[in-house]
């Protein structure tokens, strides 16, 4: 890996907005040199869900041991690094806190600028880290625990948002019906692994807001007909036909997903479209938005998987963006719940 010193300009990103601890170090916004994420799935399983006094609980825990080790992983110092960009929105207020907290203490130790990040935003710029020349000029969808939102970003990366969740989100929904159906949390990762052995037909799913007209989404009541179909037929629940309900309750998701952005690529005229996101790592999904790009003629952008989830390096990467466009932070800086963009 290729090492960036106090002559080019390394950022430590820093990411708490939920329950993974995060820290990385990115040189010049495109080659990063670490990437550290410590998950709380252990703490949150039990409940189904993040519990967020518990989460950021163990971000106190564990963002000195974080941000030390991505550090040691970059092979520089902090007094190589020319700014610190950390998550100040959307997120779980308490832990928002946490990294905030870290960040401002080491900008101001080592006098070097603090730069406020959107969680989501970050999540679109995740693909320049494997992209590295990628202009603007697309269609962004943003698939995750908490939105599932549509972006038209321009060639400058002017971000506008055109959809967004009126109700749960993907995300929400795969962690909401696998509790229902006791198969533990995450639910995505495991939907995704039964589902592949499933038959996506088996079970028939409705589409919801598929025709709307609008680019917005709600898997609300994709989730209530699984729940519906569950207590009408119990036996589409037992072992043998879980996979069944598994994939037929994601492939409904994977095309509404994609229906909906390849959708917003015509009404703008684009022909590019950027997929982040944690459900973004979501085998069927990827496939989905492959094979349908490919059909379209549309040239389609998904991060690897690592760089979907919850991560730091989004987070340094928009931050050297930022600090090139001057938008320093103050000492004063603050947390937000909701999004901005």
């Amino acid at each position: 890996m290729n090492k960036c010193y106090h002559r080019e300009l390394n950022i430590l990103g820093i990411e708490t907005s939920c329950d993974d601890t995060c820290a990385a170090v990115v040189c010049d916004g495109r080659k990063l040199l670490s990437n550290v994420v410590a998950s709380q799935n252990d703490i949150h399983e039990k409940y189904g869900g993040v519990v967020p006094e518990l989460a950021s609980r163990r971000h106190i825990e564990m963002i000195d041991i974080i941000i030390s080790e991505a550090m040691l992983q970059s092979g520089i110092s902090l007094d190589d690094i020319g700014a610190v960009s950390v998550t100040s929105r959307p997120g779980l207020i308490g832990s928002l806190l946490v990294g905030v907290g870290a960040a401002k203490a080491i900008a101001y130790a080592k006098k070097i600028p603090l730069i406020a990040i959107n969680h989501l935003k970050a999540h679109l710029f995740s693909n320049i880290l494997i992209n590295p020349d990628m202009g603007g000029g697309f269609i962004g969808l943003i698939v995750s625990g908490g939105h599932s939102s549509l972006y038209k970003v321009e060639q400058d990366w002017t971000i506008t948002e055109i959809g967004h969740t009126v109700d749960d989100a993907a995300g929400e929904a795969f962690d909401k019906i696998a509790r229902f159906l006791g198969l533990g949390y995450p639910g995505g990762p495991i939907i995704d692994r039964l589902a592949k052995q499933g038959d996506s037909k088996a079970v028939l799913m409705p589409r919801p807001m598929i025709e709307s007209g609008d680019f917005n989404f709600s898997f609300s009541g994709l989730k209530t007909a699984v729940i519906y179909k569950v207590k009408k037929d119990p036996a589409i629940k037992k072992a043998e036909n879980i996979a069944d309900l598994a994939a037929s309750f994601q492939e409904a998701i994977a095309d509404v997903l994609v229906e909906k952005t390849v959708k917003a690529c015509r009404k703008y005229g684009y022909s590019r479209i950027l997929v982040s996101g944690g459900v973004a790592a979501n085998s069927r999904i990827r496939q989905l938005f492959i094979n349908r790009a490919s059909i379209e003629g549309i040239e389609l952008f998904i991060p690897p998987v690592y760089l979907c989830m919850d991560n730091a390096a989004m987070v340094a990467c928009l931050g050297y963006h930022e600090y090139v466009a001057g938008n320093f932070a103050s000492a004063g800086l603050d947390v937000y719940s909701r999004s901005d963009i």
